[in-house]
């Protein structure tokens, strides 16, 4: 029966990490600068998605993972202990205290990957915005940059 309530604690582990994730990409508007072609705003947000990802320096869906199961193994440890503290070696309620650790705690690892993702999502959206802005490219609520295409290639020989 122990081992049932294990399995589903586990199970649960493993469902919260997989909900602990967040976009690949930006979340901000950006619109192409005046008389900017769209193949270059396209070129522009390859570079800039590419720029942001090696701003924030990791994957953000790896630390989500990480801490929602650092969390679950914290409170399982805490749930065994409590409950061999509790039971005194009489009928110890260790194993439902343990499972009841490792709901808790992965609840908690959940909540603290979330909290982990907005601040990775905020820093790669503002590096992504940054970037774009820099080639020229319109962001929602600041000055349209002035967008000078390159001059023609001189006349042939």
């Amino acid at each position: 029966m122990n081992l049932g309530k294990t399995i589903l604690g586990a199970s649960l582990a493993v469902v919260l990490a997989g909900c602990a994730s967040i976009p690949e990409g930006p979340s901000v508007a950006v619109m192409p600068g005046p008389g900017k072609p769209f193949d270059q705003f396209n070129a522009d947000n390859a570079i800039c998605k590419e720029f942001a990802r090696q701003q924030i320096g990791v994957n953000p869906n790896d630390v989500a993972r990480e801490q929602v199961v650092t969390g679950a193994a914290a409170g399982a440890a805490l749930g065994a202990a409590s409950g061999a503290l509790m039971g005194n070696g009489h009928d110890s309620p260790a194993g439902p205290m343990a499972g009841a650790g490792l709901i808790v705690g992965s609840a908690a690892g959940a909540n603290a990957a979330n909290q982990s993702t907005i601040t990775l999502q905020r820093r790669y959206d503002i590096a992504y915005q940054q970037c774009m802005y820099a080639k020229g490219n319109q962001i929602p609520g600041y000055a349209s940059p002035r967008y000078t295409p390159p001059p023609p290639p001189p006349p042939p020989r």
